[in-house]
């Protein structure tokens, strides 16, 4: 019978005889599947991979328990009238083509959203329309195509009990394996001639290509299954050297015993073998430590007010929050945890959480969901329980919300790899033709120790884990970027940009003065409820110098972004912000920053703010200005040019009245001109600004606002320490840059023994995870050191 193998997912199809479009299929699940595809021109998905479907299961009446509605509320992250959100654990997602089909759902039904996949984690995250596709629903269609979700119910988690351990197991088998065939080695080893041992010799040899079976067939499989599918789409990847050792010596030894020439080098097979995983398995706990650093640690230096059993205003960090407490959300803050409203006029932008701008109104007693910003005025709520630091991460770092900035180090890592293995290959089938001509006896040897000893992993490890370990060191003193490339970008930067009002001017510290016709209690108590609806940092300062008055209900308040805010409450009416704003007309206008009052559309007076610079500022400029441009990109007026000219190294660029659209402009002009800039504004007036420059800093004072437009968050106590950030980086750079030298020299002093036949294959497969881990604890000691100085320089301060 002719041998055909399915084209949806590779299994042998000689004896179904389905066949549709010409193709050959191993069941109609697998044709339904290819069905679907090509109805909705989802084909490329066969171009990317052969055969890298799964046969689809089964499942009718399995997830009825997804009717349940408390079932799943525990499972879904988000769920606002029709829009819901969750992540699916997905076991068999491992190639290009299921990323690409899975975050293609979309094309599969209308009513997902959008669809992302953690390929690490094995999972997917779907936002999709209820009332078209209720969850039960979008679990069939994923089942139907081959992908069925794992859902836990023993604590209605999503994949969180299905640990995979396969791993651990093939080390194991390995290593069992590896210590019974170097036993049984020991008579070749020593030569022994006695007796019992000749006797017994070809009993021991079989016993040992026993012990092999499961080494190669089950320990080894992922590193053939991997060079198969590689070659299979053409890629040499870095599996294809280390698989094709494996197979030699394994056929080789195999031949020995059933020709008794010989013992063949099942010893050298499965050290190889165990080896190999045992560096792969410090590797794997290595990065989850530095994940789980990432994920748990790394808290965002956001506070949110608390309002007490008192009545009385608190900030507290986040990761303080408890069930229960009762929080004061102001507009344009970020809800942390979900809530229910109790009082307020609420208006949350979920396109954090799901990509979808418009704002949602809410009535006190409904649900908010952590990752909503609140968009009109202020509001209370009572939390339903604690913090995810994890989700709030997670959001963060969201693909959907990362520019696409390319990361130079992947794209080498990648380069070098395909390159060296194509190399390597090269250099052990010459140098076994020229051990064949010269000394056969060594041929083998040569070929197996040269594709064991050469292999780029080293190289693959350098970067991630310097750059995984620097985020972890970062965070530690309060410098939280998003994700590794921004360390990256942050080593290329030459032009820095301030903000000024609560970027190099500390809010705590500034004092105020009030100029104008005195404000009744009433006109106070208006002001002082207008003001804590408000973020912006002149805000935050003067209501915390207003008399404490009762609480007055605003009603239509609204922020115009570099104008300033406006308020209803009964008849009344107020404004504050700039005189322009509030319809100062007056010749004269301070030079100083000044924030503007009027009621029922009589002016009243300013409020005159005495900036107080931040603890280091000239300090740090003259570090900076040795080496980068740098600019202050200010909305206020030029009231305080003589105090930075006096207090800034000399041509530092001051520019004032500059409007958010300004600043934005004024970055993209120098971007054309090859600037790579550095902006670093508060977060709230500088989004824009934030999102075009090529790294984006946020300045934190335990106020809860950030945007998915920054690429990293500096806490204001570590403002001082910017320039000690900047040259860490770049000596991240430094330190990966000489792992890629030492992998390359560990290469060639490892290919010259092993192509003059000097190094056995079972040493080969020792030094070869040695060089490995070798990289990562030279790139942690390095990182540890520049942390360490870093920390240092801070005690100092």
């Amino acid at each position: 019978m002719e041998h055909k193998t399915c084209f949806h997912c590779g299994l042998d199809s000689a004896a179904s005889e389905i066949i549709y479009d010409e193709k050959s299929f191993c069941c109609n699940g697998c044709k339904t599947v290819y069905e679907i595809f090509s109805a909705n021109d989802l084909t490329s998905y066969y171009d990317l991979q052969q055969a890298p479907g799964a046969t689809p299961i089964e499942t009718e009446g399995k997830y009825n328990f997804l009717d349940n509605a408390k079932i799943v509320e525990t499972l879904l992250e988000f769920n606002d009238k029709n829009t819901q959100i969750v992540t699916l654990y997905i076991p068999h997602i491992h190639c290009s083509s299921c990323i690409w089909i899975l975050e293609n759902l979309n094309k599969l039904n209308s009513s997902i959203t959008s669809s992302i996949v953690n390929f690490g984690k094995k999972t997917v995250r779907v936002t999709y329309n209820s009332e078209g596709l209720p969850i039960k629903a979008l679990v069939k269609l994923l089942s139907s195509i081959g992908y069925e979700p794992f859902i836990s119910l023993d604590d209605y988690s999503v994949g969180k009990k299905n640990v995979d351990r396969s791993l651990i197991y093939k080390l194991g088998v390995a290593g069992f394996a590896f210590g019974n065939i170097m036993f049984l080695s020991f008579p070749e080893y020593f030569q022994v001639g006695e007796f019992w041992l000749e006797q017994f010799k070809p009993l021991f040899r079989w016993l040992m290509f026993t012990f092999s079976l499961p080494v190669v067939f089950y320990s080894a499989q992922d590193y053939f299954i991997s060079a198969y599918k590689g070659l299979k789409s053409r890629i040499l990847n870095i599996d294809v050297p280390i698989a094709l050792g494996a197979a030699v010596l394994f056929i080789r030894s195999t031949s020995e015993i059933i020709l008794d020439i010989g013992t063949g080098f099942f010893d050298s097979l499965a050290g190889l073998i165990f080896f190999l995983l045992l560096g792969k398995f410090f590797q794997q706990k290595t990065y989850s430590f530095l994940s789980f650093e990432r994920d748990y640690k790394s808290y965002f230096p956001i506070g949110i007010t608390k309002i007490t059993s008192e009545g009385e205003e608190e900030s507290i960090q986040v990761y303080d929050i408890k069930k229960g407490d009762r929080l004061l959300i102001r507009n344009e803050e970020l809800i942390p945890v979900d809530c229910i409203l109790i009082n307020g006029r609420a208006r949350i932008d979920y396109s954090f959480v799901t990509g979808e701008s418009e704002a949602v109104s809410k009535q006190s007693g409904d649900k908010l969901y952590a990752g909503g910003k609140q968009v009109e005025g202020s509001i209370e709520v009572d939390v339903l329980k604690s913090v995810e630091q994890s989700y709030l991460t997670q959001l963060w770092s969201n693909d959907v919300f990362n520019k696409n900035k390319e990361d130079a180090f992947t794209t080498l890592t990648n380069t070098i790899s395909k390159r060296f293995t194509i190399a390597i290959l090269s250099i052990a089938f010459l140098a076994t033709t020229y051990w064949l001509i010269n000394d056969s006896s060594k041929a083998l040897n040569v070929f197996t120790a040269v594709l064991i000893i050469a292999c780029p992993c080293a190289i693959a490890l350098a970067a991630p884990f310097t750059l995984g370990n620097m985020l972890r060191i970062f965070g530690k003193q309060k410098f939280y970027a998003k994700n590794a490339s921004v360390i990256e970008q942050l080593s290329q930067i030459n032009t820095i940009i301030f903000d000024k009002t609560g970027t190099i001017t500390a809010n705590k510290e500034t004092t105020i003065a009030y100029e104008g016709s005195k404000l009744s209690t009433n006109e106070e108590a208006f002001l002082k409820s207008t003001l804590r609806n408000s973020n912006h940092p002149l805000s935050r300062s003067l209501y915390e110098v207003l008399s404490k008055h009762d609480i007055v209900t605003i009603e239509n308040y609204e922020e115009h972004i570099g104008k300033g805010i406006e308020a209803q409450s009964n008849q009344d009416s107020i404004k504050i912000g700039s005189g322009a704003f509030v319809g100062y007309t007056a010749e004269t206008e301070t030079l100083n920053t000044a924030v503007h009052i009027s009621t029922n559309n009589q002016y009243k007076g300013r409020f005159t703010f005495y900036n107080r610079y931040r603890k280091g500022l000239s300090k740090l400029f003259s570090q900076l200005k040795k080496e980068y441009d740098l600019v202050i990109l200010s909305g206020d007026n030029s009231g305080e040019q003589e105090n930075l000219t006096k207090l800034l190294p000399v041509k530092t660029k001051l520019l004032f009245n500059q409007k958010p659209e300004d600043k934005l402009e004024y970055i993209r002009h120098h971007q054309n001109s090859g600037a790579k800039v550095l902006m670093i504004g508060d977060g709230l007036n500088d989004a824009g600004a934030l999102a075009q420059s090529d790294v984006g800093i946020a300045i934190s004072e335990n106020v809860n606002v950030f945007s998915p437009a920054c690429d990293a968050i500096l806490d204001a106590s570590s403002f001082n320490q910017l320039y000690n950030f900047i040259k860490a980086s770049k000596s991240a750079i430094k330190i990966i840059k000489w792992s890629f030298a030492l992998s390359l020299i560990y290469n060639c002093i490892g290919l010259y023994f092993a192509i003059t036949g000097q190094l056995a294959p079972v040493i080969a497969a020792i030094l070869m995870p040695l060089s490995s881990i070798s990289i990562v604890v030279f790139t942690t000691i390095s990182t540890n050191f520049v942390g360490k100085k870093i920390h240092d320089k801070v005690e100092k301060t």
